[in-house]
């Protein structure tokens, strides 16, 4: 009987990765470049896209995923997509900005859908496609102050699921990754947001509310979600589709 065991070897694969020119998205690039695909570094930042791009050889692309129109003059021939692209505003939902609700959902939600939609016809063809959606604990688990982030990873999880759905009879695996508070520029910028909503210092925002509910205290490396991308990618992972995989460090469960 065949095995799906091996080592990963993307040679041949085109990946596209959003958001990848810092953090989750840096650490995603670099390690699927790393098993030989062939990897479209997207950011709304072209120098730092471009800086990627050159690090791995890959292509660097500057992109506004808010402009959904644009998603439609992407190059379609994508064999890995990887939606990681992502932002964070902070407050309470009387006070919530109407225009950043909407644009997280925007690009969060809507664009990844435009990506899956634009992608799936060439993974369909080809008879081999790996979607993966970078979730969070809040695609799972709700937190005070963060409407629009809930909101958007709840929506891409049943645009996940669906994907699953539908591709598994192409070839098409859909899954999310799940992390808890990953050490990104991002969960900086929401640790001194969470500080001016809680009425607490940096350090206590971390130690108090980003990992109170976690067992292992500290928080998650880029790299980390990295190597979960590329297994998912890899011939291991051929049989988990439609799934949401949680590093969380414990938190769900509770």
């Amino acid at each position: 009987m065949e095995t799906n065991s091996g080592a990963l070897d993307l040679q041949g694969r085109r990946a596209l990765v959003t958001g990848a020119g810092a953090g989750i998205g840096k650490a995603t690039a670099i390690r699927l470049a790393a098993a030989g695909a062939h990897v479209t570094v997207l950011d709304l930042n072209v120098d730092t896209a471009t800086q990627v791009a050159d690090e791995i050889g890959g292509a660097p692309m500057s992109c506004d995923l808010s402009d959904l129109d644009s998603i439609d003059r992407l190059d379609p021939r994508i064999d890995i997509l990887v939606n990681n692209a992502g932002l964070q505003v902070v407050a309470p939902i009387h006070e919530f900005p109407v225009d950043k609700f909407h644009l997280i959902l925007t690009v969060m939600l809507e664009a990844p859908f435009r990506l899956v939609r634009r992608a799936l016809p060439h993974m369909y063809e080809n008879k081999f496609g790996r979607v993966v959606n970078i979730s969070s604990i809040h695609g799972l688990r709700a937190s005070p102050f963060k409407s629009a982030y809930v909101t958007a990873k709840h929506g891409l999880e049943g645009l996940s699921k669906v994907t699953a759905l539908e591709g598994a009879e192409h070839g098409v695996t859909s899954n999310c990754i799940n992390p808890a508070y990953v050490r990104t520029a991002l969960v900086e910028g929401q640790i001194a947001d969470q500080a001016k909503a809680n009425n607490l210092d940096a350090e206590q925002v971390v130690s108090q509310v980003m990992l109170q509910r976690a067992a292992i205290k500290r928080l998650i490396e880029p790299e980390e979600v990295a190597e979960l991308v590329a297994y998912l990618c890899g011939p291991a992972g051929t049989f988990i589709t439609g799934a949401s995989l949680p590093i969380d460090g414990g938190w769900t469960a509770h």
